[in-house]
């Protein structure tokens, strides 16, 4: 089990560097998958997928292992008027899920306000949020 369990991740590991290598700009306009099999089954599938534009878009990556380990990643972020929105969900194969969301704003007056939750695979959430100013406080 320790290593179906180890291959699993060395396989995955190898997927990701294969689709993170890349250029950036090739990745915003392409999807795909790559697969990469071994000797007694061993292997798995790595894909990757992208709507929208740099700023303004959703991606998303998945690795699955023959062995039946994986999960998907889910990268959506916007910005419009000064507000930026972000947010990145796991989804094991088992249905758990786990994330964060992120929004930042420009208010427009020297300050900025942001707000990021993160949210774990049993529900429990945390949030923190606040303001900042540009200027040096004296």
């Amino acid at each position: 089990m320790k290593t179906k369990m180890m291959t699993a991740i060395a396989v995955g590991a190898v997927l990701a560097a294969t689709i993170s290598a890349v250029p950036a700009e090739a990745q915003r306009r392409h999807g795909g998958s790559v697969s990469v099999q071994g000797s007694g089954g061993r292997g798995g599938i790595a894909s990757r997928s992208t709507t929208g534009t740099v700023g303004n878009g959703t991606v998303t990556r998945g690795v699955q292992t023959n062995a039946g380990y994986g999960s998907t990643t889910t990268r959506a972020s916007s910005t419009s008027n000064g507000t930026y929105n972000g947010s990145t969900t796991h989804t094991l194969n088992n249905g758990k899920t786990f994330g964060r969301s992120t929004t930042a704003t420009n208010n427009g007056d020297g300050t900025g306000s942001y707000s990021s939750t993160v949210t774990g695979p049993n529900g429990q959430s945390g949030t923190v949020s606040g303001t900042v100013s540009t200027s040096p406080e004296n």
